[in-house]
């Protein structure tokens, strides 16, 4: 029902047409010559070759991002058409409308966060078949190089780090995609589309695309909660994410530190980045629920800094042992809570 042409033709427009740049060093070798540097701090072990890191522009960025998007909102758009059957001589146009107006605004999205991200291991959590794709979005990293003016090789190294984390935690941590694909399609699962009388006849009441999104990427879905049930898989999927952003967070400052020649003031002029948000883009941020990501960074790392600097990596690998093991939102801001949680208990004397 959704016309996905016409959202890639609305995202190409909203990312603009940056040219690519020379971004002056070998971004894909940086990649493979730390990887050996990650799987040695973090201890875990891919269970298949990391993808080819592949270097993109903001508009190959948002076509891929729609993809994944495409699968997660088809169980909503299915349960939106079959409602739509019973709404007489007015059903073709109200289902025309309601596909182009979710394609519109999923472009828009996709066209909006494009201008920002620097790197992503792209994942589709709900096609376990489809082959993850390590991107990193070239005209954003060299824009952030410029602005930043920081040093251009230990700052594409510092964000190769954080995306070589991300592959090792998806593909070094058996049951994380699927838990992680199982919170997300249950949720979707619960999402009802109510057709509401207007003056048309009947106005179907769309999902907001902005809150699905960052569901799907950062674990969002703030506006769309209406049931217990729904709170408590917004949670879960909420403490998930702090968790997975805030590891890597914790190893790209761990490896930064001691393999950067100019790693110092990399960490101040990111978190300068992400808060240097003009007053409409912090509205347009806030309405589309992506304001959640900055809190999911710094409420994870917190985490993650005090439970490492407590018993070192093993404690926080802790996190992985099984979804039973994993943080709730609540022991993400009591660290040591969680620590007694899931610490086995001293052998009886």
């Amino acid at each position: 029902m959704v016309d996905w042409g016409l959202a890639g033709q609305v995202a190409r427009f909203a990312a603009g047409s940056a040219v690519m740049p020379d971004l002056g060093v070998d971004l894909p070798a940086m990649v493979r010559r730390y990887e050996p540097e990650v799987a040695a701090h973090t201890g875990l072990e891919l269970s298949e070759p990391a993808p080819d890191p592949e270097l993109v522009d903001r508009r190959e960025w948002a076509e891929a991002n729609l993809t994944s998007l495409s699968h997660l909102l088809e169980p909503v758009a299915e349960r939106l058409d079959r409602r739509l059957e019973g709404a007489g001589p007015l059903a073709g146009a109200l289902r025309m409308g309601a596909g182009a107006t979710l394609a519109a605004e999923a472009g828009l999205v996709m066209g909006y966060v494009s201008q920002r991200v620097l790197g992503q291991y792209e994942i589709s959590l709900l096609r376990l078949e489809e082959r993850p794709r390590l991107l990193f979005v070239a005209p954003n990293l060299e824009k952030a190089i410029l602005t930043m003016e920081v040093d251009r090789e230990s700052f594409l190294a510092w964000i190769a780090v954080h995306e070589l984390t991300h592959v090792f935690q998806f593909q070094g941590v058996p049951w994380l995609r699927e838990h992680l694909g199982g919170l997300v399609r249950e949720y979707m699962a619960s999402v009802e589309v109510r057709i509401e009388r207007g003056s048309a006849g009947g106005l179907p009441s769309l999902p907001d695309v902005g809150k699905l999104v960052d569901a799907f990427r950062e674990g969002g879905l703030a506006a769309l909660v209406q049931t217990g049930e729904q709170r408590r898989l917004l949670a879960d999927m909420q403490a998930v994410m702090a968790v997975v952003e805030g590891y890597s967070e914790h190893v790209m400052d761990a490896l930064g530190e001691r393999l950067l020649p100019a790693y110092a003031g990399l960490r101040e002029a990111m978190d300068a980045r992400r808060r240097s948000r003009s007053a409409p883009e912090r509205v347009v941020e806030r309405l589309l629920g992506l304001d959640f990501k900055l809190r999911q960074y710094e409420l994870g790392k917190e985490f993650c800094d005090a439970v490492a600097a407590d018993g070192g990596m093993p404690a926080l690998n802790r996190v992985w042992d099984s979804p039973a093991a994993l943080p709730s939102l609540r022991e993400l801001s009591e660290p040591a809570s969680w620590l007694e949680r899931v610490q086995p208990a001293p052998a009886a004397a």
